[in-house]
């Protein structure tokens, strides 16, 4: 559920009608609902109610500053990737015992900052990056939390790009060495041992690999116990799929994935982390664009919109779906009309649909990207000096613009010249 609503004719993001936003801040821009991130936050909590539990907020999926300090508000936790997001965090007034650093190449400036800031634990994907921790921890005087990500070699059942827990993936250690690795992670100075770490994939609309995933978490966890290490502590990270297009389906639940939890490590007596994105971020914004011009090609019309690949990269990247809506509300019984929706990049890959069904549009009109919070403006880019859109946070009936769109002299005067040219 979002709350992006058709109101009298008209597309409103909570109170506010998201042509009011356009004619505010101009198309195309991010609308985020405050209130949707709120209930999707909500959700994952109470979906692991009654256990010793912290859902992490995977920051790739939306980083803006706004965003991370509403969640932070409630009581989320963070799990970066890099020292820019544990910057961003920290900006955002996340305490470092709420902070996780994930990824698979950390280096020593960014352990170093995450260890003097403060830090819940480190997630460790080698050999090698245990062993520089270890130098940065004890450079410093610290013992550093730390996990082992453990690749189960489960199939996510996911798109190719985004599976992350098969045996040929670069995430992780293979489960099979899990019990040497762990023995030299415990042979290190500034290392201490808490618990294991394991993310299979993203976009998983099919829980049962997670169950998979966990089961084997789960006899690890005995067996490492056995060896002597303290195992107090499973992060089962995120990848909770999420309905990119309205069908009569029902999407997987979070207190589905809450009961697979239970039932395959809730007898270990371990904190759970969580590390949803997608899940809390993806349905909580849109992006709001206009049509440029309506062009007839020899087979179909083409729907030129002022929105671009480099704006949202998903559907040129992994193919993805996202609905899109006119701002205006369709008339009942209007028929449809097919369009090839795309965008003014000079790439044929600047494609966002092929023979959409959508109402009859014209140059001026609005059209809404549905389920667009996540992996949209994160992956943004500047490419044919287009200047990065506007993100905007609605709450109730006010809106706020939580990121401006830079001036063409601001873009520019970014590079410099050197004298000799």
């Amino acid at each position: 559920m979002d709350h992006f609503l058709y109101r009298d004719g008209e597309l409103y993001a909570e109170d506010v009608p998201l042509r009011e936003i356009a004619a505010s801040v101009g198309a195309p821009f991010y609308c985020y609902s405050s209130a949707t991130f709120t209930r999707h936050f909500k959700l994952l909590d109470e979906a692991l109610e009654g256990m010793d539990h912290l859902v992490c907020y995977a920051m790739k999926a939306n980083s803006n500053q706004a965003i991370l300090k509403l969640l932070g508000d409630l009581g989320a936790g963070m799990d970066v990737v890099s020292g820019g997001e544990y910057r961003r965090a920290k900006a955002a007034g996340v305490p470092g015992d709420r902070i996780v650093f994930s990824g698979v190449g950390k280096t020593e400036a960014e352990m170093r900052l995450a260890i003097e800031g403060g830090i819940r634990q480190f997630n460790i994907e080698s050999e090698p990056e245990m062993a520089v921790l270890s130098r940065v921890a004890a450079s410093l005087g610290a013992e550093v939390p730390v996990t082992v990500r453990v690749n189960p070699d489960v199939d996510a059942k996911t798109h190719e790009k985004i599976s992350t827990g098969r045996k040929g993936d670069k995430f992780g250690i293979p489960i099979s060495r899990a019990r040497e690795v762990y023995a030299l992670a415990a042979s290190l100075p500034g290392l201490k041992v808490i618990g294991i770490d394991v993310h299979i994939g993203s976009q998983m609309v099919d829980f049962e690999p997670y169950r998979l995933a966990y089961r084997k978490v789960a006899e690890l966890t005995e067996v490492l116990r056995g060896d002597g290490h303290e195992i107090s502590r499973l992060d089962l990270g995120g990848g909770m799929g999420i309905p990119y297009e309205r069908t009569n389906a029902d999407p997987p639940l979070p207190r589905d994935y809450g009961q697979i939890v239970r039932e395959e490590v809730g007898h270990l007596g371990c904190e759970i982390e969580i590390e949803p994105g997608r899940l809390i971020a993806g349905n909580s914004g849109v992006l709001v664009s206009e049509v440029i011009y309506v062009k007839s090609g020899e087979d179909r019309e083409f729907l030129i919109l002022n929105a671009a690949m480099n704006d949202l990269i998903r559907p040129a990247m992994y193919g993805a779906h996202h609905d899109i809506v006119p701002v205006k509300e369709p008339a009942v019984g209007e028929l449809p009309t097919k369009y090839d929706v795309v965008g003014p990049v000079c790439e044929s890959g600047d494609t966002f649909a092929k023979g959409r069904a959508m109402a009859r549009m014209q140059a001026g009109d609005l059209v809404a990207f549905r389920t667009a919070g996540a992996y949209g403006a994160v992956m943004a880019s500047e490419y044919n000096s287009r200047p990065m859109i506007p993100e905007v946070l609605v709450h109730g009936d006010q809106f706020a613009v939580i990121r401006a769109r830079p001036t063409f002299d601001e873009m520019i005067n970014r590079d410099t010249i050197p004298e000799w040219l």
